[in-house]
């Protein structure tokens, strides 16, 4: 969803020449192979195949299968998108081979670093060349940390970019068996899910709601494996399998709540007007709790009740769209590249 924008807008930049590598941290053909399909991207042309491994082998990995890419290619410039480990590695080899880099999605911090995404997000930022912030919190953070005011382009939300352009597909599209009214859940973050105390907290709370509310929610691999480990029957909740991006996308509009610790869905749930509640203590993105419509429960069971209650007695939260969310991001990205 992030690169499809840049990509596009890069093919439509005459004399411009792209490698799409494809590092393969997510390999799962709902959370991989149909994002491209869906988001009309040509297909990889390198697919570095890393699959999944512990923080240090998965970024180990990345390094060493993309380091030969880059030294037969030679690129003028490598574009990373985001804070996954893939993003810091990509970051890391170009920085060794004197080759420049630019980071989409710069400056975003929650200012904890036990989530692995912010040692991506920090090392990323100190490393890169062209830093693609997409809100004025991010810049202020960025040069809080000493980067030079001249590599900070505020550019808007690429993410905000594919939402614009496929949400009118969602329009007709529904799910069979979805209730007028139900609340849209994911969940994947370490901190939420490997604990298995937490992980039963809020499977709890979500069956109190789903007794007020019907629950939907598209199951991440790892949190399926998570919550079989539990002695708790969650299937009430209609556990569904990855959705594709069209199709959550879909879900996500029609929804009266959204219950995630997904940094990009408290972003597309601000840019929609869907009320929205994270299951986190911090976020990353202030914005769309400053300006939108996201509000903060970490795992507190008696917080995310209070809030659902606030929605469903029609008060919930109102929002408004940042500036910049335009769906034009990835066109100022690719102006500013070439």
């Amino acid at each position: 969803m992030k690169a499809a924008p840049v990509c596009r807008a890069l093919c439509a930049r005459p004399g411009t020449r792209q490698t799409l590598v494809h590092t393969g941290q997510h390999y799962d053909n709902n959370m991989s192979d149909v994002f491209f399909s869906q988001l009309s991207m040509p297909a990889p042309d390198v697919n570095l195949e890393v699959g999944s491994g512990s923080h240090a082998q998965q970024t180990a990995e990345v390094m060493r299968r993309f380091e030969p890419i880059v030294q037969e290619r030679k690129p003028d410039m490598v574009v990373v998108y985001g804070d996954v480990n893939s993003t810091m590695a990509a970051a890391l080899v170009c920085a060794k081979l004197q080759v420049a880099v630019a980071h989409v999605e710069a400056g975003l911090r929650s200012f904890d670093r036990t989530m692995p995404e912010e040692v991506n997000r920090l090392v990323t930022d100190q490393l890169a060349d062209l830093l693609f912030s997409h809100c004025e919190d991010a810049n202020i953070n960025l040069r809080r940390e000493g980067v030079s005011p001249e590599k900070i382009h505020n550019v808007g939300n690429v993410m905000i970019d594919s939402l614009i352009r496929f949400l009118p597909l969602t329009e007709h599209h529904s799910m069979n068996g979805l209730p007028e009214r139900f609340a849209l859940v994911t969940l994947h973050r370490p901190s939420n899910v490997d604990d298995a105390r937490v992980l039963r907290g809020i499977l709890k709370s979500l069956l109190e709601i789903h007794a007020r509310l019907p629950i939907h929610f598209p199951v991440h691999p790892r949190t399926r494996e998570a919550i079989a480990a539990l002695d708790l029957d969650a299937s009430s909740l209609h556990l569904l399998e990855p959705l594709p991006y069209i199709e959550f996308l879909a879900l996500e509009r029609q929804a009266v709540v959204v219950i995630t610790d997904s940094g990009g869905v408290q972003e597309e749930t601000t840019y929609l007007k869907v009320p929205c509640i994270t299951l986190r203590g911090n976020t990353e993105r202030p914005v769309t709790v400053s300006l939108g419509t996201n509000v903060l429960a970490g795992n507190d069971g008696e917080k995310l009740e209070l809030q659902i209650s606030k929605i469903l007695g029609g008060k919930a939260k109102p929002g408004t769209i940042p500036p910049l969310w335009d769906g034009h991001a990835g066109e100022r990205i690719a102006a500013i590249l070439c």
